[in-house]
C-alpha cells in the first residue's frame, strides 16, 4: 500500500462518497429524518448535519487559518463535547434543509482541495496534517457516518474500492487505538491482507508476520470505524496481539469509542 494518491484522485473519491451517502437520504419523508441511528442519541438528521458542519470547517481550515483558529478555540480542548454541541445546535433543521446545506458544503470542499498540493499543511482540532491526510480522513468520516444512516434506514450499501482509504487509516491508527485507552502498544507487527470489493488484494505489514488480519476489506473497515463488532464479521484474526487490536481498533479521532454490541448486526452482513 505504498502508492500515494494525488489530490485529484482523493477529491474525486470524496465527491463519489458524498454522492453515495446523499443518495441514501434523497427524497426521505420528513419523519424519516428523525430515525435513530446506531450511534446513541443521533438521528439521520444529526449524521447529515455533522457531515455538513465538518465539511464546512475543513474548507475554513484549508482557506483561512485565522478563522479556523477561532473555531478550534471554541472547542476548548473538549472536542467530543464540542461535537455534541454542534449536534444539538443543528438538530432543529428540517431534513430537506440539512440535505441542501450539506450539498453546498461538500461541493465547496471538493472545489477547495482538488487543485492544491497534497503536502500542504492543514490545521485541525488536534495536530495539523497534510491536505492529503485531511481529505482521506473526510472520506473515512463520510463513509462511516453514511453507514450509520444506511443501518438506520435498513439499506445495504455495496462496498467500493474507495474503502482502500478507510482501511489505510485503520491500519495506520493502530497505535492511536492503544494510546486513547492508555494501553501499551505491543511490539508485534501486524500483517493485514484484505480483499477489495473489486477482487484486488490489499496488504500492509511484513509478508511473513505471524500476527494477521485477513478477510474482506468491507468487514475490516466496519470494524476499525466501530460500525460492526468484530464477532459480527467474517474476518480471520490470529489470537493474541491481532485479536487484541481488532477488539479496540479505532480509525477516528477522539475518546475511546464504545463500538457496537456483538450480535447487533448479523455475521457477515457487510453493510
Amino acid at each position: 500500500m505504498s502508492r500515494r494518491p494525488g489530490m485529484a484522485e482523493l477529491a474525486g473519491d470524496l465527491a463519489a462518497e458524498h454522492h453515495d451517502v446523499a443518495a441514501l437520504v434523497a427524497g426521505l419523508d420528513p419523519g424519516a429524518w428523525d430515525t435513530p441511528t446506531p450511534a446513541e442519541g443521533w438521528t439521520v438528521r444529526d449524521q447529515i448535519t455533522h457531515l455538513a458542519w465538518f465539511d464546512a470547517a475543513t474548507v475554513t481550515a484549508v482557506t483561512d487559518g485565522a478563522a479556523f483558529a477561532v473555531i478550534r478555540a471554541a472547542a476548548d480542548a473538549d472536542v467530543d463535547g464540542f461535537v455534541e454541541r454542534v449536534r444539538r445546535d443543528e438538530s432543529g433543521r428540517r431534513g430537506s434543509e440539512a440535505a441542501h446545506w450539506w450539498a453546498g458544503e461538500r461541493a465547496r470542499l471538493v472545489a477547495a482541495v482538488r487543485d492544491l498540493p497534497p503536502d500542504r499543511r492543514v490545521p485541525w482540532f488536534g495536530p495539523e496534517m497534510s491536505l492529503a491526510s485531511k481529505v482521506t480522513a473526510r472520506i473515512m468520516e463520510t463513509w462511516a457516518h453514511g453507514q450509520d444512516v444506511a443501518d438506520a434506514l435498513g439499506r445495504v450499501r455495496p462496498g467500493t474500492d474507495r474503502l482502500r482509504h478507510v482501511a489505510h487509516i485503520g491500519v495506520r491508527a493502530r497505535p492511536y487505538s492503544y494510546a486513547v485507552r492508555d494501553r501499551d502498544l505491543p511490539a508485534a507487527e501486524m500483517r493485514v491482507e484484505l480483499t477489495a470489493p473489486s477482487g484486488a488484494e490489499w496488504a500492509w505489514g511484513p509478508d511473513d508476520g505471524p500476527d494477521r488480519v485477513t478477510g474482506a476489506a468491507l468487514d475490516f473497515c466496519l470494524v476499525v470505524t466501530q460500525r460492526r463488532h468484530l464477532d459480527d464479521t467474517a474476518l480471520d484474526v490470529t489470537p493474541g496481539p491481532a485479536r487484541e487490536w481488532m477488539e479496540i481498533a479505532q480509525a477516528f479521532a477522539g475518546p475511546a469509542g464504545p463500538g457496537r454490541r456483538p450480535g447487533q448486526f448479523r455475521r457477515g452482513a457487510g453493510g
